[in-house]
């Protein structure tokens, strides 16, 4: 295996590769994380030169690469992603199938939280090849536990995707479904790791941890949590990074301290809210209505001691990516792959989502409403599938039809001579032939609830 690793391996025993796995652009230059301290190349004009996804302490990671743990950059055969079947008998009867595991198979279920509109799903989409996940720049664009599986020859990697940590309050206020106050707490409760996401590019996001999140990662020590900073991209200033990772970690990054002595304080990390929720203490702790669970079973001295705290100082390790970027997602990837534990498959190879054929249809539609219609107009509309089979020429049609609840909002969904409606229609069909590996033919139309 031909890997070539810009980095080096410091006394301390920490390790930041700059080019872990062979496609890394080779104009990046890696920061290094000596123990006790943080340093970081030089260069020529902000004196940083910043390697997204290869933030990383752990020992474990790189020897797992250099032993071959990890895929194959070089002269390896490039394995098409799994898909979707069209038929849900088909994809019931995949998803019952004996698990065709090796000898000696490893898994490792992942767990992804955050805030809602971190870039969650979008990560899991690029980790598994293909859209199986709503995304759209809106909150809530997940709106229950999704599942997704990547198996790569003897390694089985099963992607909880969660919605936005929120809490009871909101949903009330804003009348949304109550899985998504519950699952992403039931979902953690299986992972084997949590991956805990923040967009760096929203500044208030990065002064401190969301307060759901931090109760989460408390409710669950024992198991093991990594930090990604995600859209990274769209930090003009690299170097702000360091200050933010120092921020999100209490300067603890697996058990050691990292320090960033910046020579002057940038404005933005002076200005923090005085609190990382918006409602007081009863209101983040109570209890939702219709039976709901409590989403938290920390004391009243635990909640009021996470408050005081703006990161988390048990994260193994940290990663700064780009989650549209496949490069470093792949990174991600080869990380999970070495972080594998032996085990048994819960899924065939072939399962891409526990998802069914209509569940990933109307997901996808919801993101294309979500992405075109204004406010809160995709939150109140419903779906229905009215149609589907398959067509003569082997392509499937589908026929759904929205339902809005006002007429404002169907002539929103219509648009001027039916435009909007096709663009959706359009875009949405081939996102789902993709997924499909079928050519589909999407019919929409709108309809007011009565």
């Amino acid at each position: 295996m031909a890997l070539r690793v810009c980095g080096r391996l410091l006394r301390g025993g920490a390790v930041l590769p700059g080019r872990l796995v062979g496609a890394a652009r080779q104009e990046r230059a890696a920061c290094l994380l000596p123990a006790g301290t943080t340093a970081c190349s030089r260069g020529r004009r902000h004196g940083f030169i910043f390697t997204p996804a290869c933030f990383i302490t752990s020992e474990a990671f790189l020897s797992g690469l250099m032993k071959g743990k990890a895929a194959e950059t070089d002269g390896s055969i490039y394995h098409l992603p799994a898909s979707v079947p069209p038929d849900s008998s088909e994809q019931v009867s995949l998803l019952l199938r004996h698990p065709d595991q090796p000898p000696d198979s490893k898994v490792l279920k992942v767990a992804i939280i955050g805030a809602p509109n971190a870039g969650k799903s979008t990560l899991s989409n690029q980790l598994l090849g293909r859209k199986v996940f709503a995304v759209s720049k809106k909150v809530h664009t997940t709106r229950c536990r999704a599942l997704g599986v990547l198996t790569e020859t003897d390694t089985q990697i099963i992607l909880l995707d969660t919605p936005g940590l929120t809490t009871p309050s909101k949903v009330k206020r804003h009348q949304l479904e109550k899985s998504l106050l519950v699952d992403p707490w039931n979902t953690v409760k299986e992972a084997h790791l949590m991956v805990v996401m923040v967009d760096v590019s929203d500044k208030w996001m990065c002064s401190g941890l969301d307060f759901e999140v931090l109760k989460c990662l408390a409710q669950h020590p024992h198991i093991p949590a990594i930090l990604v900073l995600n859209k990274v991209d769209l930090v003009k200033a690299k170097d702000r990074l360091l200050d933010i990772t120092d921020q999100l970690t209490c300067g603890v990054v697996n058990g050691r301290r990292v320090r960033v002595r910046p020579v002057i304080k940038p404005p933005w990390a002076q200005k923090k809210p005085e609190s990382t929720s918006e409602l007081s203490p009863d209101e983040d702790t109570a209890a939702p209505e219709d039976g709901a669970k409590p989403t938290s079973a920390l004391s009243k001295e635990k909640l009021k001691e996470l408050r005081s705290q703006q990161g988390w100082p048990h994260f193994k390790d940290v990663f700064m990516l780009s989650s549209v970027d496949r490069e470093d997602v792949e990174t991600l990837k080869s990380y999970f792959l070495v972080a594998a534990k032996p085990g048994s498959w819960q899924y065939h190879s072939e399962v891409l989502t526990d998802q069914s054929p209509e569940e990933v249809c109307t997901n996808i539609i919801r993101e294309k409403l979500l992405e075109y219609l204004p406010q809160e107009v995709p939150y109140s509309m419903t779906q229905s599938i009215e149609l589907w089979q398959d067509g003569e020429n082997g392509e499937l049609d589908i026929s759904v039809k929205l339902y809005a609840k006002k007429e404002t909002h169907m002539r929103m969904v219509i648009g001027t001579a039916g435009q909007t409606v096709a663009r959706i229609a359009q875009e949405a069909g081939e996102d789902l032939s993709q997924v499909y590996l079928r050519n589909v033919r999407l019919k929409l139309s709108a309809k007011i609830k009565k």
